[in-house]
């Protein structure tokens, strides 16, 4: 029960802090792009290896704490973290099928997706 209170707070610390940064970089940015959400996706990204290396490899964060910082704050922070994580092991493992074929079908169908929803949104 002590571990979900925690994976709940830093959930919703990670939720609160990926609005800021979105927030923050949509207003001071003249782009019409992402970019805080990029920015997002990319601290996201490099935390979640610094976490997990700091965890698997040197033994300084407990895997409990591992835990609790990767699917409660990176998991509401940023999925895509996960998926570059993912990715990332493919290659390192030499799985260059399973690595294109993550790839292709989380970037195609996610859009196919989305679309779909778009459309049923339509039909209510």
């Amino acid at each position: 029960m002590e571990k979900i209170l925690y994976l709940m707070v830093t959930g919703s610390i990670g939720t609160l802090l990926r609005y800021c940064i979105t927030i923050f970089f949509s207003k001071y940015s003249t782009y019409n792009f992402p970019i805080g959400v990029f920015v997002v996706n990319m601290i996201g990204s490099f935390l979640f290896g610094l976490i997990w290396a700091l965890s698997e490899n040197k033994g300084i964060i407990s895997s409990e704490m591992r835990l609790i910082i990767l699917v409660g704050f990176m998991g509401s922070f940023t999925t895509f973290s996960t998926f570059a994580f993912d990715n990332t092991n493919f290659l390192s493992n030499g799985q260059i099928g399973y690595f294109v074929l993550n790839i292709f079908l989380n970037n195609v169908f996610g859009i196919v997706f989305v679309y779909f929803g778009f459309r049923v949104s339509k039909l209510l």
